[in-house]
């Protein structure tokens, strides 16, 4: 099983990859990768008729532990996907680093604060 390549660790903005890529990385059927976007496990954009998903949301073929939770806070903080995509990789200097990177680097609690936050 292959993983999307995903950039350095607080390179800019995300890498978006198709949803066979996300699909093959976490070793399940492309119906799947659109139930855990329904779900709002992941976040999904549509670019001229294809479906992507940041590389950056999967990590040794599993969805990256504690997105599917800050995606929760910042939708329910009144976030929309767009925004929570950019939230996840803009450097915060609190943490330090991208969002996304301390997530990937098991460290949701910091993040889930901020995000927590985030929606005051």
């Amino acid at each position: 099983m292959s993983t999307p390549a995903a950039p350095a660790p607080d390179a800019g903005p995300p890498t978006w990859v198709p949803v066979p890529d996300i699909a093959e990385a976490l070793g399940i059927v492309v119906t799947k990768v659109h139930q855990l976007v329904r779900e709002r496990s992941l976040i999904a954009v549509r670019e001229g008729g294809v479906v992507r998903i940041p590389a950056e949301f999967v990590s040794e073929g599993l969805v990256v532990k504690g997105l599917p939770g800050t995606i929760t806070l910042l939708t329910d903080a009144g976030y929309s996907d767009a925004e929570i995509v950019t939230w996840l990789f803009e450097s915060d200097e609190s943490l330090p680093g991208r969002p996304i990177t301390a997530l990937r680097e098991n460290r949701g609690r910091e993040v889930h604060r901020r995000a927590q936050a985030a929606g005051f």
